[in-house]
């Protein structure tokens, strides 16, 4: 349930650099977000013009990846040229690789190995570039068929980041997120849970991941929210069918825009810790910023509860977006 309370704090808000790191990815919007400017030093200058509108608004959290493209790089010469920046955490995953190319039109834009000797090469390339700045570290898009929550080997590996102060985690994604979750929870190394961070989607139209979230955060893990917009269905202009349209129609209502009212509604779960925006631009940033400050009115609660698409149906739509 959403709660009607105070505003929110901004450092409840992160920033994560999937849609400015590579120049194609599935978040609708991109041609008239992003136009024909992708080239490697146009995005590196839209990384840290974004980087800088979120550290501005108080925002303190930033989410790369390996498989971002140069998302790790961009992010690694930002701090570096901002040394007042110590206060910021960093979190990145390790499980794809960009194969893109820098191309639009590729193929195949990245792939996934969750083997523990990915691990150890993807890792090793973090930490050259985040090095001490790099706090947490998640597998990226764990699923109960591809290992990474079973294999002793792998754990073992992580833990050694664990003690070397990194916190370990995974992202989840597919319909299968709260198995995934609970299934991580479990893995326990040397007396301790290896996984204390969680990032997952979560949103208006697919919230079925939120009660295991919810013990998630129970058992003292920290939960992160990814795609509070849907890849871009619940922003602005966005909206593919009748459910995007009706939370627009809602936000028109509430005097506000559909990005605010989508990050308003993840913020007021007591479970989510920091929400991520994927915004390609300062502007962007300031209007989920500006989602601390709403409130959901209940009437408006009972209709966005009514929207929420079976899981398998959202991730199917999901997956057939094209990369753009």
């Amino acid at each position: 349930m959403w709660q009607r309370g105070g505003v929110t704090s901004v450092r409840r808000i992160g920033i994560g650099l999937a849609a400015v790191g590579r120049p194609a990815y599935i978040t609708a919007g991109r041609e008239r977000d992003l136009g024909d400017a992708r080239d490697v030093e146009a995005l590196r200058e839209r990384t840290w013009a974004v980087l800088d509108a979120a550290y501005a608004a108080g925002i303190r959290y930033v989410d790369a990846a390996r498989s971002y493209g140069r998302a790790e790089e961009f992010l690694a010469g930002w701090l570096a040229a901002r040394p007042d920046t110590a206060d910021v955490e960093i979190g990145s995953k390790w499980g794809y690789r960009y194969v893109g190319d820098w191309r639009l039109d590729a193929g195949t834009h990245e792939v996934k190995d969750h083997s523990v000797e990915a691990f150890a090469e993807q890792s090793a390339e973090s930490l050259a570039l985040l090095g001490d700045r790099l706090a947490v570290y998640h597998v990226h898009s764990a699923t109960l068929d591809t290992g990474a929550l079973d294999d002793a080997e792998l754990h073992r590996a992580m833990a050694d980041l664990r003690e070397h102060g990194i916190r370990v985690g995974i992202s989840t994604s597919g319909p299968r997120q709260a198995e995934a979750v609970r299934r991580a929870l479990d893995v326990i190394v040397d007396g301790e849970p290896l996984f204390t961070s969680f990032q997952s989607t979560w949103n208006i139209l697919e919230p079925s991941v939120g009660p295991a979230l919810a013990e998630a955060a129970d058992a003292g893990a920290r939960v992160i929210v990814k795609e509070a917009v849907a890849n871009g269905r619940l922003a602005p202009g966005g909206a593919t069918d009748s459910r995007d349209d009706r939370v627009a129609n809602l936000a028109d209502e509430l005097g506000t825009s559909v990005d605010r009212l989508a990050f308003a509604a993840v913020l007021a779960e007591p479970w989510a810790g920091i929400v991520l925006s994927g915004a390609v631009d300062p502007a962007q940033v300031a209007s989920n910023v500006a989602a601390t400050g709403l409130k959901i009115p209940a009437e408006v609660e009972d209709e966005l509860l009514d929207l929420a698409e079976p899981a398998e149906q959202y991730w199917a739509a999901r997956g057939a977006r094209a990369w753009a």
